[in-house]
């Protein structure tokens, strides 16, 4: 899913910098609003946790492995601006420290990963949750969070012209559609036990909402 240096031209490159450097600027205003001062601390250790997570792949088949990205994740424990820039910090660390995605990249990365993965499965799950409950709506959010960003990254590359796009599309969601059932099962068990254990410590969902029956934080 990262997209490494040369595989986008300077107008598509250039145009994903500038979204991804806008995203990111107004994230920064509206996790003000979403964030508690007492829960700050959380926000390192979600992102420590999505570093850690995507550093362990799993076999898809074929050769092909694939990994947590973790959008969902971040967005039903911090909220999904807070959650956003959480991911930013994951794969801007990756990207200057462990050349995973290039520089020239960064921006497409950002815009797929940390933006259009946590913000396409935050609205699912939204939607999703009271409908067919907790779980159901997580692993759902997480599956349409990979499957969107491999869409947005299919995109940037046929802009590109690295090939035509109805020669990329079909491999890369066909592939990141299996790679999404990972996602969905690893983002459902971690969110799973943090309910468990600690009612109340994401900000919202059921977690939230289990504290506040309980007369908990």
């Amino acid at each position: 899913m990262h997209i490494p240096d040369g595989f986008l031209d300077v107008k598509t490159w250039v145009g994903t910098a500038a979204a991804g450097t806008g995203l990111v600027s107004y994230s920064l205003v509206k996790a003000r609003t979403e964030l508690e001062e007492r829960r700050v601390p959380l926000v390192g250790l979600v992102a420590a946790f999505i570093f850690a997570a995507q550093m362990i792949n799993f076999p898809v088949g074929a050769g092909t492995s694939g990994h947590l990205i973790g959008g969902v994740l971040a967005a039903v424990t911090l909220g999904p601006w807070t959650g956003a820039l959480a991911m930013v910090t994951v794969l801007v660390i990756q990207c200057l420290v462990f050349g995973d995605g290039g520089l020239t990249a960064l921006g497409a990365n950002l815009v797929n990963m940390a933006f259009i993965a946590t913000f396409a499965g935050w609205v699912v799950y939204n939607w999703l949750r009271r409908k067919l409950g907790e779980s159901t709506a997580v692993g759902l959010a997480a599956w349409v969070s990979v499957v969107a960003a491999a869409l947005a990254c299919s995109v940037e590359l046929a802009l590109s012209g690295m090939a035509p796009l109805a020669t990329v599309l079909p491999p890369m969601l066909g592939w990141h559609a299996i790679i999404g059932l990972g996602e969905a099962l690893i983002t459902v068990a971690v969110v799973a036990y943090v309910d468990r254990v600690r009612p109340g410590l994401r900000l919202g969902g059921l977690g939230r909402e289990l504290a506040t029956a309980r007369g908990g934080d």
